[in-house]
């Protein structure tokens, strides 16, 4: 069973839909006793870091989240699901994160269009079973403004804008993708399979 996360902000619904068009049981979850059952949980996410942590923190979901990734089943953060798993944002700068990752969410900064929007290739930096099958150069389907810093040894893919930042990162059973898998046609449903086959 997968979990998928609701805290009022993202495409949870089409992360939902691309978990089913692959034949796997989804549910949508809201509040900590929901994650009782679930094998596999995402957080995905579209919008501002901070309201984010705000609606987390107040109904209890951080720490059931950090609950969660303790019992070493798979969790996997979803383009602002994944900057929610480090220490802090330049978008909220008095917000603290999910703190499961060392390492800042920062600002895209140079003459290029901001926010980054598109398709862009993913380069793969690491092995991983989240990348079975997956060609080396990929294109996938981004839209952010911030990205993260990592300050651990967890980036297993990499993406060049402006600069080449941390595109997906692996932590033992933590995963996080800065791009849209359920957008990413055939490449990013590719992906969310070797999720669930973990």
């Amino acid at each position: 069973m997968i979990g998928i996360i609701d805290y009022g902000m993202g495409n949870l619904h089409s992360v939902f839909n691309a978990f089913l068009s692959l034949g796997k049981k989804a549910k949508i979850i809201s509040k900590p006793s929901q994650l009782e059952g679930v094998t596999h949980c995402v957080l995905p996410g579209v919008g501002a870091f901070g309201d984010a942590m705000s609606i987390l923190n107040k109904s209890g979901m951080s720490d059931a989240i950090r609950d969660y990734v303790k019992t070493n089943k798979p969790f996997m953060g979803i383009c602002l699901g994944l900057q929610l798993l480090f220490e802090s944002s330049t978008e909220s700068p008095k917000i603290k994160g999910l703190s499961l990752i060392k390492g800042n969410v920062v600002r895209f900064k140079g003459k290029v269009k901001i926010p980054h929007i598109g398709w862009n290739q993913l380069k793969i930096k690491k092995n991983s079973p989240l990348f079975k099958g997956i060609e080396d150069g990929s294109f996938v389907y981004f839209c952010h403004s911030y990205y993260v810093e990592p300050k651990e040894k967890v980036t297993i893919g990499e993406t060049d804008y402006i600069k080449n930042y941390a595109s997906v990162i692996n932590k033992d059973n933590i995963f996080g993708i800065q791009f849209h898998p359920e957008k990413s046609q055939a490449i990013g449903l590719k992906i969310l399979e070797n999720f669930t086959k973990l």
